[in-house]
């Protein structure tokens, strides 16, 4: 016979968390319900509309249907675990930027996928980009201020990494110079 009652440990953006969960619950109830995480959005209850997203050990994952007892020892990132310090990451601020936010209901889940996206191909196609968003739903747009927004965060990470790369080779080089004087 299974437990009402079980311990489940896993971290939430980086944060380790314990949760004494009761038999029956999904991981988007105790994230918004028991941690306060009000960030993923209930949708639909059914693994359809993707609005809960979030990240399960890297992977996006719908939350709605998630038993807790399965994520012990899961890594989760939700959307407010993506901020960088305290401020929207590149992809968020891409959102805004791009006029993809609308209502809002549906961007948690879309910045989860387009996250997990980006990680695995830096520079996606149109077609990979809304082959990313199958399981997600928006009633607001065509998806096609999403997928510049996702486009445009592309871009600037290509930036950001470019830019870090040439500091580097800067710094080694910089580095090689003061050695040999």
């Amino acid at each position: 016979m299974e437990e009402q009652v079980q311990m489940v440990n896993f971290t939430v953006n980086g944060v380790p968390a314990s949760v004494r969960a009761e038999r029956g619950w999904t991981l988007l109830h105790v994230l918004r319900e028991v941690l306060g995480l009000m960030g993923t959005k209930y949708g639909c209850g059914t693994n359809d509309c993707g609005a809960c997203k979030v990240l399960v050990d890297g992977k996006p994952r719908n939350s709605c249907t998630i038993p807790i007892k399965n994520v012990d020892a899961c890594s989760i990132v939700t959307i407010e675990g993506l901020q960088e310090g305290g401020k929207l990451n590149i992809l968020q601020r891409s959102f805004v930027e791009c006029g993809a936010i609308q209502c809002g209901f549906c961007t948690p889940g879309m910045i989860i996928s387009a996250t997990a996206l980006l990680a695995a191909n830096p520079a996606p196609t149109e077609t990979e980009i809304r082959e990313a968003f199958s399981n997600n739903l928006c009633r607001c747009t065509g998806y096609v201020k999403i997928v510049e927004a996702v486009k445009l965060a592309a871009v600037r990470m290509a930036e950001v990494r470019n830019g870090a790369a040439a500091l580097a080779g800067k710094e080694a080089q910089t580095g090689k110079e003061a050695s040999r004087g």
